[in-house]
């Protein structure tokens, strides 16, 4: 990526979104379902809200995340899903969500499979942690977010795997593991 990433604007990325094919890869092999929200924040420099999970959850405490989680069988969709999640962790109204549409699945370590969802906020929303689930959240600027050399990959081997993790950090905040790759396919996506 170069200078210009800096210019992207919301109508770039909208445009580079939808014009795109997602690039599906290698499938994900997990069978529960989950989503998760990529809620963009529409400002005059689009941002990208993220969380920091309570220290007190059983799974993933203290990580950085997206809204969402495992799918309700009274879900309708995995859109659904992203966003009742995102209205109980951080209260986001469903309706003031314009939904852009979706990246392939991946596989989280927790054994599920989690489609991402990428959708609009308005400038003004507002928004309200969920004490139970959520400890922080903050914003980063979309070019930043999406800016590949930002990230840096790390081969591990896990249950006789050897697998590609990919960090960065954004202020006081590392952002890694499946975070760090939606983002990474986002800006692979939208940078393609």
């Amino acid at each position: 990526m170069n200078n210009s990433d800096a210019a992207l604007t919301l109508d770039d990325f909208i445009t580079r979104f939808q014009l795109q094919l997602p690039h599906y890869g290698e499938p994900a092999r997990n069978l529960r379902q989950a989503a998760v929200l990529i809620p963009i924040i529409c400002h005059r420099t689009p941002t990208v809200l993220l969380t920091r999970r309570a220290a007190s959850l059983r799974k993933h405490a203290g990580q950085v995340a997206f809204p969402g989680g495992s799918a309700d069988r009274e879900d309708a969709t995995l859109i659904a899903t992203a966003l009742r999640e995102a209205r109980e962790e951080v209260a986001i109204a469903p309706d003031s969500v314009r939904v852009l549409g979706q990246l392939p699945p991946v596989d989280s370590s927790s054994g599920f499979q989690v489609t991402p969802i990428v959708g609009l906020l308005a400038p003004d929303t507002r928004f309200r942690a969920s004490q139970d689930e959520v400890a922080e959240m903050f914003e980063i600027p979309l070019h930043q977010a999406l800016r590949l050399a930002s990230y840096t990959p790390l081969q591990i081997q896990r249950r006789s795997k050897s697998l590609r993790v990919y960090f960065s950090w954004y202020q006081s905040h590392m952002v890694w593991g499946m975070t760090a790759q939606i983002l990474y396919r986002l800006g692979e996506h939208i940078h393609r």
